[in-house]
C-alpha cells in the first residue's frame, strides 16, 4: 500500500484507547485450533480485495475481548464459522451453496447483480473470461467487491489439455505428461507453480487435480490421469496437491468415485460403472482415502468435487453427486471426510435430462453435496432459491443440512485466510 501524501502525526490522538482496544481485540483472535490443520487464526486473505460484507468490521467491547482471553480451549474455524451461521439470514445461507458461473466473457452488471441479491459463495472463471492478467485481477476484485462475504474463486486449471490459464502465463504440463515425468519433486514444482500462478490472479480454489485410476482409454480422461494403478495416483497427484496446498491454494481433487473406468464422457451422456464394490474401494476410492486420512493437514483435500455417474454397485438409482450412498455414507462416513463437498456442473448431460437444474440442486444438498457448481444469472438462481425454501418447507431438506454445509464452506474460507477469522460483531 503506497502512503504517499500520508500526513505525520504531529501529536498524541485523543483516540488512542480506542485504538489499543481495538488492537487488543485483534489480538485475541489469534487462537490455536484445535483438530485438523492446528494453526493460527489469521486476520489477512491473499491480498484479495475486501468484501463489503458485514463481518468486515467486527465490533468487540471489552467484556467480549475478557471472555476470548479466558476460553477454557481454543476454537476451531468450524467453531468460529457456526457463530456467523447464526446471525446469518435464510437467503445468506442459501447463497453460499453456489459456485456460480458468468455468463459473459467480462465483470458486468449481471454477476455483479448475481453476487448482491443472492449472496453468492463462490465463482468459477474459464479460460475465455482469462484474457489478461490484469484484466482478470480487476474482474476477481471486483467480484470480491460486490459479494457479502469473501467469495470462492475457482477455475478448473489441470494444465496440458485443459490449461485454463494459457493467456497469461506459460504452459502447465498435465497429468500425465508429469507422472511421465517420474519424478515427484517434478510433480511438486508443477502444483506449487500453478498455485502461485492462480493465487496472482486471486484464484483461490483449483478444481484440480484429477485422481482418476484410468482403468480404460476414456474420451475424456486422454492426457488428464495421473496413472492406472491406485500407488501411480496417490504418488503424484498427492505430490501436486500437497504442494498447491501449502502454498495456499485449495485443492479439489476430482471426480469422485472416479471416472476411470468409465467409456462415454459424461459431458454427453451419464457413464455407468459396473465394478463391484470391492473394486471400487481398492482402485477408485483408494487416492481419496489415502489423502483424508494421511496424518499429514496438508494432504486434505480442502474441496472434492464429485460427478455423473453411475455404480449400480453402490447406488443403482442416483448419480454419484445425487447419491445419499456414495456422497454421505462412503464419502463422509466410511472415508471420514469433513471438508467441502461441490458437485460437477448440474447441467452435464447425466442429470439435466432426467432433473431440472433447481431440482438437482435439492437432491444434491440433500444427498450431502455442499455447493452447487454451474447456475448462472438471476433468473436461474431465482428458481434455486425458490426450490430450496420449497424443500426446507415441506421437510425434504432440513435447516441443520444447510446449516452443516454453509459452516464447512465458511470454515475453509477462514482456513485459506480468504474470510477473516474474527467473531461476528453482535
Amino acid at each position: 500500500m503506497s502512503t504517499t501524501g500520508k500526513p505525520i502525526p504531529q501529536a498524541r490522538s485523543p483516540h488512542l484507547k480506542g485504538t489499543l482496544l481495538l488492537i487488543l481485540a485483534l489480538l485475541a483472535v489469534f487462537l490455536l485450533l484445535e483438530g485438523d490443520g492446528q494453526r493460527t487464526l489469521f486476520l489477512a486473505g491473499n491480498g484479495l480485495a475486501a468484501s463489503s460484507g458485514s463481518f468486515v468490521q467486527p465490533v468487540l467491547n471489552p467484556a467480549q475481548v475478557d471472555e476470548l482471553h479466558h476460553l477454557g480451549k481454543p476454537i476451531s474455524y468450524k467453531q468460529l464459522a457456526s457463530l456467523y451461521v447464526a446471525r446469518m439470514t435464510l437467503d445468506e445461507e442459501l447463497g453460499q451453496l453456489f459456485m456460480v458461473q458468468n455468463r459473459y466473457p467480462l465483470y458486468g452488471a449481471d454477476i455483479e447483480q448475481t453476487l448482491e441479491q443472492f449472496h453468492i459463495g463462490g465463482v468459477i472463471l474459464y479460460q475465455w473470461q482469462m484474457l489478461t492478467l490484469n484484466q482478470t485481477r480487476h474482474d476477481i476484485a471486483q467480484m470480491q467487491k460486490h459479494a457479502t462475504f469473501p467469495l470462492l474463486i475457482s477455475t478448473d486449471e489441470e494444465g496440458g489439455t485443459v490449461d485454463r490459464l494459457s493467456n497469461i502465463y506459460p504452459y502447465h504440463p498435465g497429468a500425465t505428461e508429469i507422472a511421465q515425468n517420474g519424478n515427484v519433486q517434478f510433480a511438486a514444482r508443477e502444483g506449487a507453480r500453478t498455485a502461485h500462478d492462480l493465487l496472482s490472479l486471486g484464484i483461490n480454489v483449483d478444481i484440480a487435480p484429477v485422481v482418476d485410476v484410468a482403468v480404460v482409454n476414456g474420451p475424456d480422461q486422454v492426457g488428464r490421469t495421473f496413472g492406472s494403478t491406485p500407488q501411480q495416483v496417490t504418488t503424484f497427484a498427492g505430490a501436486y496437491l500437497q504442494a498447491m496446498q501449502q502454498a495456499g491454494e485449495i485443492a479439489c481433487p476430482k471426480h469422485y468415485p472416479g471416472l476411470g473406468a468409465a467409456q462415454v464422457d459424461a459431458h454427453f451422456s451419464l457413464p455407468v460403472i459396473n465394478s463391484s464394490r470391492q473394486e471400487i474401494n481398492a482402485r477408485d476410492l483408494a487416492p481419496y482415502r489415502a489423502f483424508i486420512q494421511s496424518n499429514d493437514p496438508s494432504l486434505h483435500p480442502g474441496m472434492i468435487m464429485t460427478t455423473d455417474l453411475l455404480m449400480p454397485s453402490i447406488d443403482p438409482v442416483m448419480p454419484a453427486e445425487l447419491s445419499y450412498p456414495l456422497i454421505t455414507q462412503v464419502l463422509r462416513q466410511q472415508l471420514g471426510y469433513d471438508g467441502v463437498v461441490v458437485t460437477d456442473s448440474l447441467f452435464m448431460a447425466g442429470i439435466y435430462p432426467q432433473w431440472s437444474f433447481p431440482q438437482a440442486v435439492v437432491l444434491a444438498i440433500k444427498a450431502g453435496d455442499d455447493m452447487i457448481l454451474g447456475a448462472s444469472g438471476v433468473r436461474e438462481m431465482t428458481d434455486n432459491f425458490a426450490a430450496l425454501k420449497q424443500a426446507l418447507r415441506n421437510g425434504t431438506l432440513t435447516k441443520q443440512r444447510i446449516d452443516e454445509s454453509v459452516t464447512r464452506i465458511l470454515a475453509l474460507k477462514m482456513q485459506y485466510h480468504i474470510m477473516p477469522a474474527v467473531p461476528p460483531h453482535v
